[in-house]
């Protein structure tokens, strides 16, 4: 076991955008929480600075990237945070849209702490690894996929003074400078995990600013009940990140972790984080019934990050509602068959579609999400896309976003787009990747496509989210007063991502802008 001394901090970069951007926001990490459980349950003690909940709603200007701004506290506050006696140095970089900012700040680290390990890990680490390292010289060690296990045993070996070659997700520089990376290995059992452990006030913090991850409530809490995902989307990074194990929690130990949450923090709701969080009819009826035999069905629960429908059927969907589900978000990608067949998203539009409108008959609010854009993608394809989205929209979706397709790092799409010299690695893309579907007012995106321009992409898009709502307000006309009652007179309620976003935009507008120097 570690001696007291051994203390590891894990620091997190704040929020980059453009400085028109309305679509990047706070949401607390929970993987820094599983981290902590994870290296406490060792012996090892944790220190979290987190550079966006420090400072949520204070915003300044990056004056090395000219048009950007980070959301949270500045470089030289953050490694103030950091305590003296910290041993290994914990960075979080998932967006590769973050990169040149994270680097920068991981620089600063350094400066302060010539000796500390500096472990780097996250989405972008696992999609570009040597990249990375060879970028920012200052990283020590890389871990690629799963964090918990294999940041464990980097401390341990750090400790010990053994280098890292035995550790399955390590990766880093030998002595000759050469790249090395050990083949990351999946934990399997994901129900014997500490469950996250959040520092005392950091939720505290997101509840009264009105920050989370997908619409608001009170008192919101992330949740996660499963790992990775099965399928091999082209434009996906999951395989690469997490491989296609896909892992269910045991509904004991997660209805545990909910109970828990209601008793030290009093909670209203729960946000589910998941890559893919239903794919079994009969593991979600069971969660649902669990709910309901334990007293928990009072709890507003939501899937932001976007599902499935196989197993979302009449039934499942009725138990989801009884059990006060209060936003679902489907994800079918397009509406155009060839694209979902060279993407790989093996769904049955049809059957979706009957999904979605049954969760709109049963009253769940719905959200679908949609991609234009693919390298192979007509006009022809784009447009079916956007009819198919607009139908959705008429026949009562609350929302239905179209994006702009992200060529990002670790999926299958960006290999071949790398290999034919349509992509170039630099921070001008990192950059491009951050402002691309967070700020709708730029006509000159990252783009892909040979047949459609930039420009005519952007208006597309734009285009149909105007529409979309425009449809949505004048079919349903009960929804204006729904968003004015909710943007306007509740301070701890949203019904859809947009009132959340327009929410935070007036309390943006209300706080004080400051540019301070990066």
């Amino acid at each position: 076991m570690p001696d007291g001394k051994f203390l590891i901090t894990l620091v997190r970069s704040p929020i980059v955008s453009t400085t028109r951007a309305v679509n990047n926001e706070a949401t607390p990490c929970v993987a820094f929480a599983y981290l902590g459980a994870y290296l406490e349950s060792k012996g090892y003690r944790t220190h979290v600075v987190d550079g966006i909940a420090e400072a949520l709603n204070r915003v300044w200007k990056l004056t090395d990237f000219p048009g950007y701004q980070c959301h949270g506290l500045t470089f030289a506050e953050i490694v103030e945070r950091i305590p003296a006696e910290t041993r290994v140095i914990g960075v979080s970089t998932m967006f590769s849209g973050e990169w040149p900012v994270v680097r920068t700040l991981i620089r600063a680290v350094r400066r302060r702490f010539p000796d500390a390990l500096i472990v780097a890990g996250g989405e972008h680490i696992t999609a570009l690894t040597e990249y990375s390292m060879r970028d920012c010289p200052e990283i020590d060690v890389c871990i690629c996929g799963e964090g918990e296990r294999a940041l464990y045993e980097v401390c341990e070996a750090h400790r010990e003074g053994r280098d890292f070659s035995q550790i399955a997700g390590a990766a880093y520089l030998d002595a000759a400078g050469a790249f090395v990376e050990v083949p990351a290995e999946r934990i399997r059992e994901v129900s014997t995990l500490a469950w996250p452990s959040w520092p005392d006030g950091y939720m505290e913090k997101f509840w009264a600013a009105g920050k989370s991850y997908g619409v608001q409530t009170a008192r919101d809490m992330p949740i996660i009940a499963s790992r990775g995902c099965p399928y091999r989307c082209t434009f996906c990074s999951n395989p690469r990140m997490w491989t296609t194990r896909y892992i269910l929690r045991d509904i004991d130990d997660l209805i545990g972790e909910i109970k828990s949450y209601v008793a030290r923090y009093d909670i209203t709701a729960l946000q589910f984080y998941d890559l893919t969080a239903i794919t079994k009819k009969r593991w979600t009826i069971e969660f649902c019934q669990r709910l309901i035999d334990e007293g928990l069905d009072y709890l507003k629960w939501s899937l932001p990050s976007g599902t499935r429908s196989e197993a979302l059927d009449s039934e499942t969907l009725g138990m989801l509602k009884r059990t006060n589900c209060n936003y679902l978000v489907y994800a079918p990608e397009s509406g155009s068959p060839e694209t979902l067949a060279k993407i790989k998203k093996r769904i049955e539009l049809d059957k979706l579609t009957q999904s979605v409108l049954e969760a709109k008959r049963q009253g769940i609010i719905v959200r679908t999400n949609l991609i234009i854009g693919f390298p192979h993608e007509t006009r022809r394809n784009i447009y079916e896309t956007i009819r198919y989205g607009l139908y959705l929209a008429w026949k009562g979706a609350d929302e239905v976003t179209i994006n702009i397709f992200s060529p990002y790092p670790g999926t299958e799409i960006f290999a071949e787009l790398q290999q034919q010299g349509r992509v170039t690695v630099d921070d001008d893309y990192f950059l491009a990747l951050t402002s691309l579907n967070s700020d709708y007012t730029a006509f000159n995106p990252l783009t892909c496509n040979d047949e459609v321009g930039a420009r005519e992409m952007a208006i597309y898009r734009i285009g149909f989210m105007l529409t979309n709502y425009l449809v949505g307000y004048v079919r349903f006309p009960s929804r204006i007063w729904r968003t004015l009652r909710n943007i306007f007179f509740s301070d701890g309620a949203a019904a859809t991502v947009l009132e959340h976003r327009i929410k935070d935009a007036r309390k943006k507008a209300a706080a004080r802008r400051v540019a301070i120097p990066s």
